[in-house]
C-alpha cells in the first residue's frame, strides 16, 4: 500500500555513530518502500552552512538521500532548531524539497499540518528570543559571512551552553504549550498535526471548539530509531529493524 514516512530529531554527527548507521540502513532498506519521506527538522546535530557540504560525513548522508530519491521516494526536509541554516544547496544535494515551517499537506485525504515543534514551546521564553534572533535574515547573512571554522566554533560553544541550560530547566518548560498548540490548530482550521522537537513520541487528542484533532509527536533517534507511517487507513508507528 502506498504510504509516507515521517522522522525527526536524528541529530546526525560523527559523535553519534549508532544513529548514523541506523539512518543509513533506514534510507537503504526501509524508506525505499515509501512514496515520500518527510524529515521534520534536526536531521543533523547542527548545520553551519551549505559550504560544509563537502565534509565527508555530510556527503554520506546526502548521498544516501539522493539514492533514495533516485529509487522513487520523494524527500521533504524541514528546518529544525539545530539545522536551521540548511539552504537550497543542501536541498539540491539530497534531491529534496525544503518545507516551510509550518506546512499544510493533504495526506491521503486528511489535511495535515507539519511543523518541527519548537515554536510551540512558548513557555521557554529564553529559547524563543534566541530563535527569533537566529531566524532573522540579517543575522544569518552576517553569520554566514564568517569563515566556516569560526562558525563551527561558535556553534560548538552555543551547544555547550544549551546543554548546560537544559539541565537547569524544568522538563515541562521545554514541552509544548497547549494554548500554543490549540492556537495553531485553530489558525489552520483544525487539522491533524505532526511534529517533533520534544523527543516525546506519543499520540494526543485535542478538543478545540467542538473539533477533535490528533497530534502525533515524533521521537528522537538517540536510543531507538523510529518513524511514523501514514497511508489511507491512518497512522501507526513503523518498526525500523537494526
Amino acid at each position: 500500500m502506498s504510504h509516507s514516512l515521517f522522522i525527526s530529531d536524528l541529530h546526525l554527527s560523527l559523535d553519534h555513530p549508532r544513529s548514523t548507521e541506523l539512518f543509513l540502513h533506514f534510507a537503504a532498506n526501509v524508506a525505499p518502500k515509501a512514496e515520500a519521506l518527510f524529515i521534520l527538522g534536526d536531521l543533523f546535530e547542527y548545520w553551519a552552512g551549505d559550504d560544509d557540504l563537502d565534509d565527508p560525513f555530510h556527503q554520506r548522508i546526502t548521498d544516501s538521500l539522493r539514492k533514495l530519491n533516485a529509487h522513487g521516494t520523494r524527500i521533504f526536509i524541514m528546518h529544525g532548531n539545530r539545522d536551521f541554516l540548511m539552504g537550497k544547496k543542501l536541498g539540491a544535494a539530497c534531491n529534496a524539497t525544503l518545507l516551510d515551517d509550518p506546512s499544510m499537506i493533504d495526506l491521503y485525504g486528511t489535511p495535515t499540518l507539519l511543523t518541527h515543534g519548537d515554536t510551540l514551546c512558548t513557555d521557554d521564553t529564553e529559547y524563543q528570543r534566541f530563535r527569533k534572533m537566529v531566524r532573522d535574515d540579517t543575522w544569518q547573512t552576517q553569520f554566514l559571512s564568517q569563515p566556516l571554522a569560526q562558525r563551527k566554533a561558535q556553534i560548538e560553544q552555543l551547544r555547550r551552553q544549551s546543554e548546560s541550560q537544559k539541565r537547569s530547566k524544568e522538563m515541562a518548560l521545554m514541552d509544548v504549550n497547549l494554548d500554543a498548540v490549540h492556537a495553531l490548530l485553530r489558525q489552520n482550521n483544525y487539522p491533524r498535526l505532526i511534529h517533533g522537537h520534544t523527543h516525546r513520541p506519543a499520540k494526543h487528542l485535542h478538543h478545540v471548539e467542538g473539533h477533535t484533532c490528533k497530534r502525533w509527536v515524533l521521537g528522537d533517534w538517540d536510543s531507538q530509531a523510529n518513524a511514523l507511517r501514514c497511508d489511507r487507513n491512518g497512522i501507526r508507528w513503523e518498526a525500523i529493524p537494526a
